[in-house]
């Protein structure tokens, strides 16, 4: 049995980061996705894990993003332990921090991932010319979803970047920017 918790930065943090490297390898860091999280700090409250028998299986963090001026949480990486791929635990992990996020009453989660999979879970592929990606991205891989906001609320446009008050990177993050840079 799987248990889903928020992330304890202090307790999770080295786990998750050998999940990432077992789950992408290095060359993750390389991503467009990277260039919108590398000054950013992920929301441990939001984050959420998978706890199987004590080990850490699975892990979607959420990061605090301006698209358009616009508050949004940007979900992912998500990752499972490749022995346990296949069986929902993605899903799962990823519906949990949804569901946290909206509880924290934020309005709108941007992603980017394979439609067909993510598309189950609320998320739409963002209309042609709605954003603009800090570097190079297939744009019919990033996707937006409502969490608070009303079917009504347009989901914002413009260009994706980071919070400025998000520069305060806590201990967790200083590790994963270090190695990030590393990996350029």
């Amino acid at each position: 049995m799987i248990t889903y918790l928020p992330e304890t930065p202090d307790q999770h943090g080295r786990a998750i980061e050998t999940l990432f490297d077992a789950t992408f390898g290095p060359g993750h860091f390389a991503k467009t996705a990277e260039r919108v999280r590398e000054f950013s700090v992920s929301l441990p409250d939001i984050t959420r894990v998978g706890i199987q028998d004590g080990k850490l299986v699975a892990v979607c963090r959420v990061w605090p993003i301006l698209i358009g001026g616009t508050p949004v949480l940007f979900y992912g990486p998500i990752a499972v332990s490749p022995e346990l791929q296949g069986e929902g635990i993605g899903q799962a992990v990823t519906e949990e921090s949804l569901r946290a996020g909206e509880a924290a009453g934020h309005q709108f989660a941007c992603l980017i991932g394979a439609p067909v999979y993510f598309e189950r879970m609320g998320f739409e592929v963002v209309a042609r010319g709605q954003l603009k990606m800090p570097g190079p991205q297939d744009m019919k891989r990033v996707m937006l979803r409502r969490l608070a906001a009303s079917s009504e609320t347009p989901f914002p446009a413009g260009d994706v970047t980071f919070p400025l008050d998000a520069m305060q990177a806590e201990a967790t993050q200083r590790a994963y920017l270090r190695r990030a840079r590393l990996a350029k």
